[in-house]
Parts: C-alpha cells; sequence; structure tokens
C-alpha cells in the first residue's frame, strides 16, 4: 500500500512540473522581458514611467519644449520693442513741449515789440500800449511760466482765469492749448482730450490747432485709443504738411507701426 502511495506521488509532481513551466511559458510571452536600455532607466514600455522611473521624453515632448522656449524668446523681444517704442514716445512728447513752449515764448516777445514799436512817434501825453494789453499779456506770461517751471496745476488755474478774463484775446487759443497739455502732463488724459477738442471747435483758424491735433493723439494713445490715434496723426499730416507738428505725427506713425 505504501509503495502505490509512493508512486501516486511521484506521478503527480511529474505531471504538475510540466504544467508549471508551460504556465511560466505563456506569462514570458505575454510580458516579453524590458530591454537594457529600460532596465536603465526604470522606464516601461511605450515612453511611460515606471513606479520609481522618470518619464521618458519623446520627440513630441521636445519639439513642445522648443517651441515653448522659442515664444519665450519673442516676448521678451516685443516687451523691448514696446520700451523702446514707449521711450521714443516720452522722448517727443518733451520736445514737444520744450519746442513749441520756446516758440509761444518768442511769438509773444515779438508782439510786445510790434505794440511797442509806435510808442516813439506817439506824443508823451498818449499811449499806443493800454494799460488793459499790459496786464493781458503780463498775466499770459505768468501763466507759461508757471507751465515752464512743471508747475501744472497752477498754470491751468493762471490759464483758465485768462480765458476768463480776455476771452476774444489773440493769445486765448494759445492759452486754451495750455490747458489741455497742462492736464496730459498731469496724466488726466481724458480732461486733456477734451480740452484739446474744444481748441479745434472754438478756434479752427488757429494756428495752434495742429498742436493741439499732437496732443489728442497723444492722449489717445494713452488711453490705448491706438486706431483713433493713427487717423488723428494721419489727418494731421494731411492738412498741415511741414509743420513741425506735422513732422512729429509722422515720426509717431513711424513709431506705431
Amino acid at each position: 500500500m505504501k509503495q502505490v502511495l509512493s508512486v501516486l506521488v511521484v506521478a503527480g509532481v511529474s505531471l504538475a512540473a510540466p504544467l508549471h513551466l508551460a504556465q511560466a511559458a505563456d506569462m514570458a510571452d505575454m510580458n516579453p522581458p524590458l530591454s537594457v536600455a529600460q532596465q536603465g532607466t526604470g522606464a516601461a514600455p511605450g515612453g511611460l514611467a515606471g513606479e520609481d522611473g522618470p518619464v521618458q521624453q519623446t520627440p513630441s515632448v521636445l519639439n513642445l519644449l522648443r517651441e515653448i522656449e522659442t515664444l519665450k524668446a519673442e516676448v521678451a523681444k516685443l516687451r523691448g520693442l514696446t520700451e523702446v517704442q514707449a521711450h521714443q514716445l516720452d522722448t517727443l512728447d518733451k520736445r514737444q513741449t520744450d519746442l513749441y513752449a520756446d516758440l509761444d515764448l518768442r511769438l509773444t516777445e515779438l508782439a510786445k515789440q510790434a505794440k511797442a514799436a509806435p510808442v516813439a512817434a506817439v506824443p508823451a501825453a498818449g499811449s499806443a500800449t493800454p494799460a488793459d494789453a499790459q496786464a493781458e499779456t503780463a498775466a499770459y506770461d505768468a501763466a507759461l511760466k508757471l507751465f515752464r517751471e512743471d508747475n501744472f496745476s497752477a498754470a491751468i488755474a493762471e490759464f483758465k482765469a485768462f480765458l476768463k478774463t480776455y476771452p476774444d484775446s489773440a493769445l486765448a487759443p494759445n492759452a486754451q492749448y495750455w490747458v489741455g497739455y497742462s492736464y496730459y502732463a498731469l496724466k488726466d488724459y481724458k480732461t486733456s482730450l477734451a480740452h484739446q477738442q474744444k481748441l479745434l471747435a472754438v478756434y479752427p483758424a488757429s494756428a495752434k490747432v495742429p498742436d493741439a491735433m499732437l496732443n489728442i493723439a497723444s492722449s489717445e494713445i494713452a488711453l490705448n485709443k491706438l486706431p483713433a490715434a493713427r487717423k488723428t496723426l494721419e489727418q494731421l499730416v494731411a492738412r498741415y504738411p511741414g509743420t513741425p507738428a506735422a513732422d512729429l505725427a509722422s515720426r509717431r506713425l513711424a513709431a506705431l507701426k
């Protein structure tokens, strides 16, 4: 009896061994062994990460990274160009302010000389320059002096007072212009725009109209109304060619492109 049991056990083991090997072979077919490169990096087939290994970088991922770096470089370049253009516009604004303030002062001096010229031929009892004309010129000069000193709030008050006192003065369009420009200097672009538009409406024949249009375009740029600014500058160049304001307008148009 014991001998029979021993034979059966040995036979069972012999039958089980081939079955186990067959199952192992089937599993090997279903899960092929990792390549040497995959074993070294711990990466699973197909570029997927193993439990502890890093993600394998496929060509598509590398291309995406390169595109991102290219976009970053382009953004940095555009920012640099924007800063350069902003600096150019600021420089043009400063030149415009200095140019027209000096020009305004010279015109005022010429007006004084023109009024004073006939005085020598007038008898001492009379006067060719009335006291109110002298007061008018003095009031304008005082307001312009405040502007040149960058005291813009005070200049606005003085120019407005001048316009109220001398609404029919030949210097009224100039005073209106400097009110608008003073608001621009204070970065109150909406108010500046309104005052310069008022100059165009009330004094359309004034020599200050080109300057006012240039300042309108500056305010529109500051308010991010670029299409309107381009239109204003183009109109300025077309209507007043050869003027200093038109020359500056051409430069700004080039900077906006």
